[in-house]
């Protein structure tokens, strides 16, 4: 049950914008607020936009407060973790057709998908839990415990272990895919939210939100062999395996980190719009593509130099990011637009 009443959802809207909260959706105060405010309906526009019309990529409706997304190039299918909905969109990639809604666990954050056994593993924060959903059959087959408050997730296809950031916990679980049982839990840095896997060099990257720093596993041990300093608050990390090179979006400091994982050092500091969230690759073009929270956009970069070319206009507060590598298409999920934005690549 909400806390607010219709009346109080409008003032709590009214108020973030009179003190120029909304411009930073990365203080606790505001994102407290707007979930109350949002979950009744309320319509949050930032200052200086009229909507999220003004977007000049395509949209899809999903559900209430989309966080996290993920693709499943081998049936052209896209995951999309509704935050305040507690469920997942299903999009058919050929049509943009949301084609089922998945009930999960509460507060659904991230989102991944193993395309080799088509199973799709979402975080459920308030749960400290994984939903595991058929991808055949959009039902969830599976609920796994994992440590406190869930964040980030990722899969490494070639072995079938699901890796999750456990945010209150500064810790790794690693699940075994085959069995869906936790084997390990891996201590990492402070507040560990992003997370990736090179499925080639069989290594995580694990962004540490308060410790501006990645922490690297080693992924047939479980032993943390590095941890890199980064920019401020990272939040989102993606890796390139073709080129093994790590991205890493730093939230605080309006730039992403260019990690070498030959050697585990920053080569490279980009800097990107206001507040980036998450990043994803496409390493077929080598391109980047990073979500700007507070700019309402996405910024695209030429891995090949570090460039960054012309922003995309997306929806509101757009969070998570995904590409599907065989279409070339990118998909942006906007939390405060209820929207997913789909990008030709």
């Amino acid at each position: 049950m909400s806390l607010f009443t219709t009346t109080e959802a409008s003032m709590i809207c009214r108020f973030t914008h009179s003190q120029g909260l909304v411009s930073n959706p990365g203080n606790r105060l505001t994102r407290s607020l707007l979930v109350g405010a949002m979950a009744l309906g309320a319509t949050v526009v930032p200052l200086g936009l009229s909507s999220p019309a003004g977007a000049s990529s395509p949209t899809i409706s999903v559900g209430s407060q989309p966080h996290g997304v993920a693709v499943n190039p081998s049936t052209n299918t896209v995951y999309v973790a509704n935050y305040a909905g507690n469920s997942v969109s299903v999009i058919n990639g050929s049509n943009n057709h949301v084609k089922s809604t998945v009930p999960v666990g509460t507060y659904p954050f991230g989102v991944a998908v193993n395309p080799s056994t088509n199973t799709v593993y979402v975080t459920n924060v308030n749960g400290n839990s994984v939903s595991v959903i058929n991808g055949s059959t959009n039902t969830v087959t599976s609920t796994i415990s994992v440590g406190s408050k869930p964040h980030g997730v990722a899969v490494n296809p070639s072995t079938n272990t699901i890796y999750v950031t456990n945010r209150d916990g500064n810790s790794v679980s690693v699940i075994n895919g085959s069995t869906n049982t936790v084997t390990s839990t891996v201590t990492v840095g402070s507040k560990p939210q992003g997370v990736a896997v090179n499925a080639s060099t069989n290594t995580i990257y694990v962004a540490n939100h308060s410790g501006d720093s990645v922490s690297v596993i080693n992924g047939s041990n479980n032993h943390v062999k590095s941890t890199v300093t980064v920019g401020n608050g990272p939040r989102g990390v993606a890796v390139n395996p073709s080129t093994n090179t790590i991205y890493v979006a730093n939230n605080s400091g309006n730039s992403v980190s260019v990690i070498d994982g030959s050697t585990n050092t920053v080569t490279s500091t980009v800097t990107v719009g206001t507040h980036p969230y998450g990043v994803a690759v496409n390493a077929s073009t080598h391109t980047v593509y990073v979500t700007n929270v507070s700019g309402h956009e996405v910024s695209v970069i030429n891995s090949s130099n570090n460039h960054v070319k012309s922003p995309v206009a997306v929806g509101i507060y757009p969070e998570g990011v995904a590409v599907n590598p065989s279409t070339n298409k990118i998909y942006v999920a906007n939390v405060g637009g209820n929207s997913v934005s789909v990008i030709n690549g």
